[in-house]
């Protein structure tokens, strides 16, 4: 099982970015992917997550309607979509699956490094 999360970068304030998870190796229609990040010094926390079908999606209070989380089960990718960004939004950010049901999330991606700067 693999998960690459991918596109982030260096971002002004106000900025956006859109970073992709690449799902392989599981039946991916059957996952939640979740979408978590950790800022330097801090614990890691969730971002939000989308549900295996992607009619439902979640978001902490901190990136509601700035944030956006997409997948497309025929391509087995999910997306983030960042809008506003802040400062505060710096971090490394990774994607992670988990089983319909499941409790805990099972595989987790590597990480890309979002960081936003003037």
């Amino acid at each position: 099982v693999q998960l690459q999360a991918s596109g982030g970068g260096l971002v002004q304030p106000g900025g956006s970015l859109r970073l992709s998870c690449a799902v392989s190796g599981l039946s991916f229609s059957s996952y939640t992917v979740g979408w978590f990040r950790q800022a330097p010094g801090k614990d890691r926390e969730s971002v939000g997550s989308i549900t295996w079908s992607g009619v439902s999606s979640y978001y902490v209070d901190s990136v509601k309607g700035r944030f956006t989380i997409s997948r497309d089960n025929a391509k087995n990718t999910v997306s983030l979509q960042m809008n506003s960004l802040k400062p505060e939004d710096t971090a490394v950010y990774y994607c992670a699956a988990r089983r319909k049901f499941g409790a805990a999330y099972d595989y987790w991606g590597q990480g890309t490094l979002v960081t936003v700067s003037s």
